[in-house]
């Protein structure tokens, strides 16, 4: 009686409705059967206060807080089982008074949050509207996330600077769009040769060496000195084509090389275009196609080559037997022509009378940099404005607009008329208005069931990460899109096949993976020197084809953890202990029946984000295979506990420190779960390799004698590695094959996790407690059909969620 008394008399000073009160009382009895010896305000295991927590579920903290005592209860991962248990029919009876009330309380939060766009959906938006290519998300702030993903509305706020910044974006499309110009930009093609450079009298015979037929060999991968290419800039961003010519020398296999841009200007980004191969004989040559930035050179590289010590100064090129890489020439054609006036020209000026202002001297037309000047005639400039900003609108807030919508424009428009402004002026000032406004930046989506309109933005930024095209707009405005799952589905498979799809497959798989935090961390060069560029750049292919193989294929969610098959290409294979794959594309690669690679948790990618660059925690890497694969989010340690930090001398493992730790009752319920994946991937060096001992920096461990692009290595090989492991069912494992066999063969979970993070994405709002009666249909209709990716995609499409704000 008397927690009966403490209980109501903290309910009696807190501002608790009556219908929250009415949902708390029959807790009671259970509550202190079973949970006050450990969670009242004298005890509070795990951080948790029973008597503080309150029943306001319209406060998100306290909702998930009950909902955790919910699930964990459920699961019967409390009590413990060292205490007195509730048999099944109270733990049912439990569930079943506290799952309505929380499940209302979400229920009434979840459709009222507004989701703006995100710097990447902007951008996209931006450039496909108006036909420009320009890189606008580095220009606006970073998106906040809620948890993984950066497109959650509630994550998604706004401010001045933000705004001034959408202000700024809309000039620089303005400014490429406009046509300024009588006529397009020439084409021209820049070639350049290294035997010709300024560098060649320096590092020819030193480092380069000049072949017979004038080629210039590169005997040694990334190091002094680069391969930059002096002669081979280009003036203007734009699209161009780079034609490599060359063929590997004294080498009876082919040579694969980098190709990239660089510049003299320091603290930006130099872009890599991709990575080829150039094979022995007589000259090749490899044509690419790609954007270089203004003032930007092409520089190339050779991979996988190494020479032993100063072998080349010492003895001089001329005298290496190696292999190397041959360049005669390369050749740089652009910028290549585009759309001339672009999209958002005609979207704005069309039936509009924009014409050159012709000089008062004709010949001034013919120089070389005349720029013409334009002006525009109207004897109805509010009809013509109306024409133009009606159409932008309609585009840019992705449905039909009426007067009344367009009247603020107007008369801002009108407003700069009256100032003086030129009826450009005033047209691009209403037009950074529409580009500013809420129903261009935000999808605005009514709660309950979606508009044909809604539905066609929110199907379009899932699957091709922009504004719908007029395919989709033409079936919102027929009603079909709402009326027809068929449909839909028939739109989501179109799209799925569009270019715009690899912006899907790459945003997805940046979030839900954790991929955009690939470069987080660079890796220890003692400890792991066999770590490259070309090796992450592959990590990241592998990982994107592999789930669009998955979705392509409709392959089994059991191929998340465990496959029979690899996204592979020479580098990753040599990287991971394989043979047979000799070229730089990713290409789909049967496996071994032991190999164990094969899904994500053996993926470079996803090893090196889940470690910081020198060593492993089986914690970070636990809590990642949680969140991201199996989709349950542990929460995070009880105050005042400290983290537990690895030793990189090697005298102790983290294994060792994780069993001290967990002798700490606040600790132990919580590692249970998380420590056991983590592990498993203990098998797994921070850039993915597979170890069987770790690498140490104590000098008094043994050395490996092995050698490391030509190198002798400087780390140690220490403590033997244990993969081994209890999940919290029970189920052992001896190692990582055994884990990813016990997580393959419970696919309900996998599918679970998988469509919540397909739903999250598609909607822009986290998944709640009143979402999972219909998150676990999905999972029980995805298992009639044998578990398919592309099921489960299809799934959430055609799911109230995905239907309904």
């Amino acid at each position: 009686m008397v927690f009966r008394f403490l209980f109501a008399l903290v309910l009696g000073f807190g501002t608790i409705s009556v219908s929250a009160t009415s949902f708390g009382e029959p807790l009671i009895p259970f509550l202190e059967d079973h949970c006050y010896d450990c969670h009242d305000d004298t005890t509070q295991k795990g951080g948790l206060d029973l008597f503080e927590l309150g029943l306001d579920l319209s406060d998100e903290a306290v909702q998930a807080k009950w909902v955790r005592i919910y699930d964990r209860v459920m699961r019967g991962e409390m009590p413990p089982r060292k205490k007195k248990q509730p048999t099944e029919q109270e733990r049912r009876a439990f569930g079943r008074l506290l799952a309505p009330p929380i499940a209302k309380a979400h229920e009434e939060h979840k459709g009222t949050v507004l989701r703006r766009l995100n710097r990447e959906e902007y951008e996209n938006t931006m450039n496909d509207l108006f036909g420009t290519k320009l890189n606008l998300a580095d220009i606006l702030p970073e998106d906040a996330r809620s948890h993984e993903f950066s497109n959650v509305g509630e994550a998604l706020s706004i401010s001045m600077v933000q705004m001034d910044r959408y202000l700024q974006a809309a000039d620089l499309v303005w400014k490429d769009f406009i046509v300024d110009d009588i006529k397009d930009h020439e084409s021209n093609v820049i070639r350049a040769n290294y035997a010709e450079s300024r560098e060649a009298p320096k590092f020819i015979g030193k480092h380069w060496h000049l072949a017979a037929d004038g080629a210039v060999v590169f005997f040694r991968q990334v190091g002094y000195p680069s391969g930059m290419l002096r002669g081979s800039g280009v003036k203007e961003r734009g699209r161009y084509k780079i034609r490599v010519t060359g063929y590997a020398y004294q080498s009876k296999d082919p040579i694969t090389f980098f190709i990239g841009g660089t510049t003299f200007a320091r603290g930006v980004e130099k872009p890599t275009y991709g990575y080829y191969q150039l094979k022995p004989g007589k000259p090749q040559t490899v044509e690419i196609e790609a954007t270089i930035p203004a003032n930007y050179m092409v520089q190339i590289e050779p991979e996988g080559l190494s020479v032993p010590g100063r072998e080349l100064t010492d003895n001089g090129t001329e005298n290496y037997k190696g292999p190397g890489l041959a360049i005669k020439h390369v050749e740089i054609e652009g910028p290549l022509k585009e759309e001339h006036p672009k999209r958002g020209y005609h979207l704005v000026f069309d039936g509009i009378d924009r014409h050159e202002v012709m000089p008062k001297n004709p010949q001034d037309r013919e120089r070389k940099y005349y720029r013409p000047q334009f002006d525009i005639t109207s004897e109805d400039p509010i009809g013509d404005a109306t024409k133009s900003f009606r159409r932008l609108a309609t585009a840019a807030f992705r449905r039909p607009v009426n007067d009344e919508e367009l009247a603020p424009y107007l008369a801002l428009f009108h407003a700069e008329m009256e100032s003086g402004s030129s009826f450009e002026e005033s047209l691009r000032t209403g037009v950074k208005a529409i580009l500013c406004s809420p129903n261009f930046l935000f999808l605005l989506e009514k709660p309950g069931k979606l508009s044909d309109y809604a539905l066609a933005s929110r199907l379009s930024y899932f699957l091709n990460r922009t504004t719908p095209d007029q395919a989709l707009l033409k079936d919102a405005s027929a009603g079909l899109l709402s009326s027809s799952e068929s449909k839909l589905l028939q739109h989501a498979e179109r799209l799925l096949k569009n270019e715009h799809s690899e912006r899907f497959v790459k945003d997805f798989t940046d979030a839900w993976l954790d991929l955009r935090n690939i470069e987080f961390t660079a890796p220890d060069r003692t400890l792991f020197p066999e770590f490259d560029q070309f090796l992450q750049h592959s990590m990241l292919a592998e990982s994107r084809a592999f789930f669009r193989e998955l979705l392509k294929e409709n392959l089994s969610v059991s191929n998340l953890v465990k496959s029979d098959f690899a996204m592979l290409n020479n580098r990753l294979a040599k990287h991971y202990g394989l043979e047979g794959v000799n070229s730089p594309s990713i290409q789909r690669v049967s496996l071994p029946a032991e190999s164990p690679r094969g899904g994500f948790l053996s993926q470079g990618s996803v090893l090196k984000v889940s470690a910081n660059g020198t060593n492993t925690s089986p914690v970070v890497r636990g809590v990642w295979v949680m969140e991201r694969i199996l989709g349950k989010t542990p929460p995070p340690p009880p105050p005042g506990i400290p983290g537990v930090e690895p030793d990189i001398r090697g005298a102790e493992t983290l294994r060792d420190l994780l069993d001290k730790h967990r002798d700490s009752e606040s600790c132990r319920s919580c590692h249970q779960m998380i420590d056991p994946p983590g592990f498993a991937l203990e098998s797994f060096n921070p850039i993915g390799g597979w170890r069987d001992q770790f690498r140490s920096l104590n000098s008094k461990d043994p050395r490996p004698e092995i050698l490391i692009n030509g190198q002798n290595v400087r780390y140690r090989i220490g403590l033997e590695v244990d993969a081994s492991g209890e999940l919290a069912d029970g189920s052992q494992f001896a190692g990582f094959n055994e884990f990813r066999t016990l997580l393959a063969q419970d696919q309900a979970p996998l599918a679970r996790a998988l469509v919540t993070k397909f739903l999250i994405f598609a909607t822009g709002r986290e998944m709640g407690f009143s979402d999972r009666p219909e998150i676990n249909q999905i999972v029980k209709e995805a298992a009639k059909q044998g578990y398919g990716v592309r099921d489960l995609l299809h799934l959430a499409i055609t799911s109230q969620i995905f239907l309904n704000k």
